[in-house]
């Protein structure tokens, strides 16, 4: 196993439901969303991580909690949920109602919010610090152990925008470019090598009830 990093996007809220815009808002979990932060933690079973990142905000927090690492997790700002400005608390419906059909997130100018290439901008920081993590972790790590794969994760707790944009520039695509990977709630998703090249190992793993 090589650099892995491991994306949990919190999970489901009231908003989420909706298609609510939700970037500052503080919105908790429902009680699904809750289930599923509990398959979340039997899934990953206590495995250890060479460092755990989650977004500030409350519902990511939440799910990390519940997931079995809130105790280890470092609060990382940079994972915060794209802001959304005008839009924050509005369905992509409503924002076409007032701006027309052609309206998007991905596309559109978002009044009193970010462009999507800064959020590209704060992601591409928080992908170095997962690998300087990994790089610490590693050197110092004993030599008896190193055939011990936990140093070369790094888990985080955020949310579906920049998840998506994370994922695109991992692969060194444009930040706009993670339009293309749709992301559930209570999701799992690994990026990762193969041999030199930046992949997706797997995308939004789902738990769902039997």
């Amino acid at each position: 196993m090589g650099v892995e990093l491991w994306l949990v996007r919190h999970g489901e809220t009231e908003w989420s439901l909706s298609g609510q815009h939700t970037s500052t808002s503080e919105i908790p979990l429902t009680d699904h969303g809750r289930k599923r932060a509990e398959e979340l933690r039997d899934y990953l079973a206590g495995r250890p991580f060479a460092a755990v990142f989650v977004s500030p905000r409350q519902r990511a927090r939440e799910t990390c909690a519940i997931a079995g690492y809130g105790d280890v997790a470092q609060v990382e700002d940079g994972l915060v949920e794209w802001n959304y400005g005008e839009a924050e608390g509005k369905t992509t419906a409503q924002m076409r109602e007032v701006y027309g059909p052609e309206w998007s997130v991905w596309s559109s100018v978002l009044k009193g919010g970010e462009t999507v290439e800064q959020v590209g901008d704060r992601v591409d920081a928080v992908i170095a610090k997962a690998l300087a993590a990994i790089q610490k972790s590693k050197a110092d790590t004993p030599t008896s152990s190193k055939d011990d794969n936990s140093q070369q994760r790094v888990l985080m707790f955020a949310h579906a925008h920049v998840f998506r944009i994370l994922a695109a520039r991992w692969l060194t695509l444009p930040a706009v470019d993670g339009k293309m990977l749709a992301l559930g709630t209570g999701s799992l998703s690994v990026l990762g090598f193969e041999r030199e090249t930046r992949v997706i190992e797997r995308w939004n793993r789902g738990f769902e009830e039997d």
